[in-house]
């Protein structure tokens, strides 16, 4: 695709990516027919992190592509340090780019004496110099109002709907959409009805401060039917597991799960990987190594959220509307 230069506002675009998730970073270049711009990226012995970029960005339009998983703490502090470094190189305007946007899960007080992290965690982004900010479906809604920049908060259940209904939809027998916790009720409904299917519910009840929670039924009818199971995204995959057991024991036909971010960690993947479900789509919004693709191979669709980042970076750039592109 080309960039209408004619329109820009700022600089020429200019592309940086962390080392957090480098084959997604590669694929929004690609798209956008741009390069990435040299950087260097030093972890000193005392662990430690130095970043020097290789050409200067002086009032240049700069997108840093980071995702923030795994190792979530190294990843941070690179796009943290990344930005401020663009920022003291006098770049006209930073946006970051955050496919996956970490502690998503501590975005309230729901219990006395613990924090707020994802609010933190945006107060760091702006304070390290970022103009924007863009990221795809963050676990809640409120995140947007931790921000006091202006942002781009993308959903990539266009692309899972558009791959279910193109691809699988003949195969499945009197589908219906279950959405894995009520957290994700509002969510899941709007899934059934682009599918124009039906949704059933799995109420849960978290236990502790640990990542383990306990299923406890299911609102809806799933008997001699095939499941979608959805939801934002898969940590250690006992939730899901859950689900699936839980959809199962009510007579469910065929299971196939939906999720936005794989973060798969611990035994994740080795746990979705024994599980009796038929079909796994999600995105690449998080990086999954060789060894969990090798696990997962003979399950796992992975559709790249690189043409969605890529076009909202142009249409940014231009000063074009986003909401267009999903008929808003």
């Amino acid at each position: 695709m080309s960039i209408h230069h004619d329109l820009k506002v700022y600089g020429g675009i200019k592309l940086f990516a962390g080392t957090g998730s480098p084959e997604l970073s590669q694929k929004i270049a690609d798209y956008l027919s741009l390069p990435l711009s040299e950087r260097e990226v030093i972890e000193f012995p005392n662990e430690n992190l130095f970043i020097k970029l290789n050409g200067s960005a002086r009032g240049q339009d700069v997108y840093v592509i980071q995702t923030t998983s795994s190792p979530v703490h190294r990843n941070l502090m690179e796009l943290l340090i990344m930005i401020q470094t663009l920022k003291l190189d006098s770049a006209a305007r930073i946006t970051a780019v955050v496919p996956y946007l970490c502690y998503g899960r501590s975005d309230k007080k729901d219990q006395p004496r613990v924090p707020i992290t994802a609010r933190l965690v945006a107060d760091m982004i702006e304070a390290a110099g970022a103009d924007r900010y863009m990221t795809l479906d963050p676990h809640a809604g409120q995140i947007q109002g931790f921000f006091s920049i202006p942002g781009d908060v993308l959903t990539a259940s266009h692309m899972l709907v558009k791959h279910i209904n193109g691809t699988l939809r003949s195969e499945m027998e009197n589908p219906v959409v279950v959405s894995a916790d009520l957290g994700f009720a509002k969510k899941g409904r709007n899934y059934a009805a682009s599918m124009d299917m039906p949704i059933a519910f799995i109420e849960k009840r978290r236990q502790g401060n640990d990542a383990n929670a306990e299923a406890l039924t299911l609102i809806g009818d799933v008997k001699d039917r095939d499941v979608i199971i959805v939801d934002d995204e898969v940590d250690t995959g006992g939730s899901i597991s859950q689900a699936v057991n839980v959809v199962k024991q009510h007579g469910a036909r065929d299971v196939y799960l939906a999720f936005f971010h794989p973060v798969l960690s611990a035994k994740g993947a080795e746990r979705l990987a024994n599980l009796p479900i038929k079909r796994i789509i999600t995105t690449d919004s998080v990086p999954l190594s060789a060894e969990k693709m090798e696990l997962l191979k003979d399950k796992i669709t992975v559709l790249s959220v690189a043409p969605l980042l890529g076009e909202v970076i142009c249409r940014a750039h231009e000063g074009r509307s986003v909401g267009e592109m999903f008929n808003e």
